[in-house]
């Protein structure tokens, strides 16, 4: 179901066309609905959506937007899995896909990039002199890297690059009053006031709009060897995660699949993962996975796969290795097919992108347990197992009003006691709207008072993004609406 806005501002939005022109406004509903949501599919009709051709249309936008008290929502390619650039309050929708500007700084090793750019688009142009920007969300096809600035994404190899932030050296945009900033410089060393450039960082949208972006490149690495390992239970395969960082071994890659999210995707291929011939007669019917990949010299990957196959051999029933890509891919075709494999056990989902501390993994996986024994519903759980950042799901049919109530007292369960084991309710996707119910589970009001107060000193008028983080938004009380996204899977 799309929702209307309840406030419009027929007056605002027609000055905005006068001063634009058709080419940079658009009004027809088929735009505007295009532009409605993002991955969540929760859908808030905008009144339109502005494609400005530079910083002074922007600035213009913004001013007007200032004067009328029109709520303006940042946008790249959609992919985000919070509602975050959803225009919950009407308004307009700023899309910048079409700023996709990429200069790379190969001697520097750096880029400055316009916000529309596509982050796996930036990896290929890095490629081509031997560079290479190392987050990686799953959607780096796709995902913009204003996007990605705005959330902090993180992704596979967070555990031995880091996220976003670690990765930009300077910002540049305007604020939500329409006056232009430059945070930082393309310089590797800048303290010159207050670090506004990482206030920015993961304030997705609320705070400023970035027009440009200066982000740090590094070697590409020379080699790569994936690592595919099956164990008896989900316990064997998280002590082992342990015991692998016990190692100082730092896998640039280091994924869990618990055993519900692997018998989905056994499910989906209409054949089992590993054979039982690999793992034995007293084998487990299905086992738990862990995906690794090492990167780096040729030299320095040979003595860790040592080391890893150490490992493996005291913890892991079957081990699968290889430094081909085209074997390494059939290696993670599980890990990407396995999110959508999970729709077996219902027609919708609360996917969770919780992180707790080392010692609260095995904590963890008893809580999606419990989480699953009293609800009824499937806790399929997979995710970043070096870093502690699991994706946890609940998994409901949404025709079924006594599924919705138990998946939302389940998650409420979940991100209570996530919070209690000195976890985070969210590590790369960010509040928006999906995760606004919990804000005040993670923070104190002090906390949540000192973010409202930087919110009102850059953004008195609240325009960026009104409505979100900050105010409780049930998504799971909306209905999605039936769209196929660029990134879906046929």
């Amino acid at each position: 179901m799309v929702i209307e806005p309840a406030v419009r501002h027929p007056g605002a939005t027609a000055a905005l066309l006068a001063e634009l022109g058709p080419q940079k406004v658009f009004t027809e509903h088929a735009v505007r609905l295009a532009h409605a949501h993002d991955n969540t599919r929760i859908a808030f009709l905008p009144e339109a959506v502005v494609k400005p051709a530079d910083e002074a249309d922007l600035a213009y936008l913004l001013r007007l937007a200032n004067e009328r008290d029109v709520p303006v929502y940042v946008r790249g390619a959609g992919t985000g899995t919070t509602g975050a650039s959803a225009p919950l309050r009407g308004g307009w929708v700023v899309s910048l896909t079409h700023w996709d500007k990429i200069e790379i700084d190969a001697d520097a090793g750096m880029a400055r990039v316009q916000p529309g750019a596509i982050t796996g688009k930036i990896n290929e142009e890095a490629a081509k002199h031997g560079l290479f920007f190392p987050p990686d969300p799953s959607s780096v096809k796709h995902c913009t890297i204003g996007g990605n600035i705005a959330t902090n994404a993180g992704g596979l190899r967070a555990a031995k690059y880091g996220v976003t932030r670690d990765y930009v050296y300077a910002l540049e945009g305007l604020l939500p009053t329409g006056e232009p900033v430059k945070w930082a410089g393309p310089v590797r060393k800048y303290v010159s006031g207050y670090n506004l450039r990482d206030l920015w960082i993961g304030s997705e949208g609320t705070l400023g709009v970035i027009t440009s972006a200066v982000i740090k490149l590094v070697p590409l690495p020379k080699s790569r060897r994936t690592f595919q390992c099956a164990f008896r239970t989900d316990e064997d395969a998280l002590r082992a995660c342990v015991a692998l960082l016990r190692t100082r071994v730092v896998t640039s890659v280091c994924e869990f699949l618990d055993t519900q999210t692997v018998a989905c995707a056994e499910h989906r291929a209409g054949k089992p993962v590993f054979s039982r011939d690999e793992l034995g007669p007293d084998g487990p019917a299905t086992p738990a996975v862990m995906l690794l990949e090492l990167d780096g010299h040729p030299a320095q990957i040979a003595e860790e796969s040592r080391t890893l196959r150490e490992w493996a051999g005291e913890h892991a029933l079957v081990l699968r290795e290889t430094d081909d890509a085209a074997e390494a891919e059939k290696l993670w075709h599980l890990r990407r097919t396995c999110s959508q494999a999970m729709f077996m056990h219902g027609n919708a989902k609360l996917n969770e992108d919780i992180v707790v501390p080392l010692r609260s993994y095995l904590p963890l996986l008893r809580l999606t347990r419990e989480v699953k024994e009293a609800t009824g519903l499937a806790t399929p759980t997979f995710g970043h197992a070096a870093d502690g950042n699991f994706h946890v799901h609940i998994m409901y049919n949404r025709e079924d009003p006594d599924q919705c109530r138990k998946a939302e007292a389940g998650i409420l369960m979940l991100m209570k006691a996530v919070v209690d084991m000195g976890g985070a309710i969210t590590g790369e996707h960010g509040v928006g709207l999906a995760k606004s119910p919990f804000l005040a589970i993670q923070h104190s009001p002090a906390e949540i008072g000192a973010m409202l107060a930087i919110k009102r000193a850059l953004d008195p008028r609240d325009i960026l993004g009104r409505g979100q983080i900050f105010e409780v938004t049930n998504i799971w009380e909306h209905t999605p609406i039936k769209v196929t996204m660029p990134w879906d899977k046929h």
